[in-house]
């Protein structure tokens, strides 16, 4: 029986690659894969043209296509990558920023106002520190026709500004028109022009100089290990098709624990070389990346209510509403 083709786009990973370099196949699919260079390509090509059958998309975005009645795409619980936003902002040494609450009345820029990471800074800035998003001047470096705001009809909302096509991020950083930016990458791709390298100079800081302590101390607090992409599949083929959503999920899944096992092998070694204690041996044999809805419900709320009260989504919107019926009970 012929398998179902299907065209995939996605970041490359350790818990990616099984599925790209075929090691993982999901039961009766076969892909074509598109490895991205950025997520913000990704997403900017899904978008505004629908390219792929399967593809990562953003938690943001997600949530605004489905505030707004978009049903075009169904999520997987599946989370391949997350990061602690709020520590990955770079503030300038002379901008006067010693802590959070310094950045009110300050200019941030990001590379995409909407982005999930900027939805997650904001949000735990309002949450732990009280810093309020309109209390603070955001910056947009992709242009009207690269970004994915105007999908939303965000381009003239008030919420942020544009960096005009000529200037960068970087750039502004360094010439003291920017005092801070968000999740920046300098790494230029289809939507996104800086190439500046911020973090070794020495006219630019981290805003918390221990991040890893804020991330400790944010993650005991909260319980969140913030999570920003997940794959969608066009509605209309599980509609067609509806065995395909577990078997993709089942996939995911499969990719993952070899990535596990991978990384088991090496954590062995200094086991048996009695170098672990058992208390980190066992922390090492849980799972800090779960997939599913029920482990990450609390996170996946509240990153709808961000999208809310950012002004992102006119609605707060279920949980249940993003995700395939079929993935409901994990």
């Amino acid at each position: 029986m012929a398998k179902l083709q299907l065209s995939l786009a996605v970041l490359a990973n350790d818990r990616s690659r099984p599925i790209i370099d075929g090691t993982v196949r999901p039961e009766g699919v076969d892909f074509t894969v598109t490895v991205g260079k950025s997520a913000g390509e990704i997403f900017w090509r899904q978008l505004h043209f629908q390219e792929f059958d399967v593809s990562e998309m953003s938690l943001s975005e997600m949530l605004m296509l489905v505030s707004r009645g978009d049903r075009s795409w169904l999520m997987l619980p599946v989370f391949m990558t997350r990061r602690f936003f709020h520590t990955n902002i770079l503030v300038r040494t002379d901008a006067g920023i010693t802590q959070p609450r310094d950045l009110q009345g300050k200019r941030v820029g990001v590379a995409e106002y909407i982005q999930t990471a900027g939805l997650w800074a904001r949000g735990v800035l309002q949450d732990e520190f009280g810093v309020m998003p309109r209390s603070v001047k955001w910056f947009q470096e992709r242009s009207e026709s690269m970004s994915h705001s105007t999908m939303f009809g965000l381009q003239s909302s008030g919420l942020f500004q544009h960096i005009p096509d000529d200037k960068t991020i970087g750039a502004m950083m360094l010439a003291g028109e920017l005092d801070a930016t968000i999740n920046y990458s300098g790494v230029p791709n289809l939507v996104d022009r800086s190439s500046t390298k911020l973090r070794a100079h020495p006219a630019v800081r981290p805003l918390f100089p221990n991040s890893e302590g804020e991330d400790h101390r944010y993650y005991q607090k909260t319980g969140i290990f913030p999570m920003n992409h997940g794959p969608v599949i066009r509605r209309s083929i599980v509609e067609r098709h509806p065995w395909v959503v577990l078997n993709l999920y089942q996939a995911f899944i499969a990719a993952k624990r070899q990535a596990a096992a991978r990384a088991k092998e090496l954590v062995d070694m200094y086991v048996s070389l009695g170098q672990l204690s058992p208390e980190t041996q066992a922390v090492l044999k849980s799972d800090p990346l779960p997939y599913g809805i029920k482990k990450n419900r609390n996170a996946l709320e509240t990153c709808a209510r961000y999208s809310y009260e950012q002004g992102l989504s006119p609605r707060i919107v279920a949980i249940d509403e993003l995700f395939a019926d079929a993935t409901l009970s994990f």
